[in-house]
């Protein structure tokens, strides 16, 4: 069983790279930013709430993101493993992860951080909001959200190299390169 995470800044491909590797592996996909997206586009408590911070390129607060992949990981179809995008982003959250998977008797196996340049990230993330219409994505949002995943989410990378899980692998170039260069540090780690 796999049970996972994916990390990197934004635009740095993690859910592409988390499709593909779900898909090689057979495990559940379970990325916080589309079930934020999803409950902004249907307008629920949630997504009214994390609208507000999304749009300001900031995190959704923990007790929020907590309870939702706490509710997440308790869904039968984890059961032979998964990928978590997107979470966890913070100390408080790593915790939380811990305290989910020691509940229930598994531990964590890979964590993959993606990296990129912070010029090809801002590139490729004002590209996207061309093509998709993302509201969250202007220059001065995506450069907070990386000044943000500078200050916050690197010490949850340095928590997870402490334990010896961390692989590092580069996010630039090709995708099928990227896709090659993660499934062969995963397998490392395995």
């Amino acid at each position: 069983m796999t049970r996972m995470l994916i990390i990197g800044p934004p635009g740095s491909g993690k859910g592409t790279q988390a499709e593909r590797i779900c898909a090689e592996l057979g495990i559940v996909a379970i990325s916080t930013g589309d079930i934020f997206r999803a409950n902004v586009k249907g307008g629920t408590p949630l997504g009214v709430e994390a609208k507000k911070y999304m749009d300001n390129g900031d995190f959704v607060p923990d007790s929020v993101t907590n309870r939702m992949v706490r509710d997440r990981l308790a869904q039968d179809d984890v059961a032979q493993g998964f990928l978590l995008d997107g979470y966890p982003r913070t100390t408080a959250q790593v915790d939380e992860l811990d305290d989910i998977l020691a509940t229930a008797g598994v531990e964590l196996g890979t964590v993959v951080q993606l990296t990129a340049d912070d010029e090809e990230l801002v590139k490729r993330l004002l590209g996207r909001a061309q093509e998709t219409g993302r509201s969250d994505d202007t220059e001065k949002v995506i450069r907070h959200r990386l000044d943000l995943y500078r200050e916050q989410t690197e010490i949850v990378l340095a928590r997870y190299a402490e334990r010896g899980i961390l692989v590092k692998v580069d996010g630039l170039g090709d995708i099928d390169e990227v896709t090659s260069r993660v499934m062969d540090a995963i397998k490392k780690t395995a």
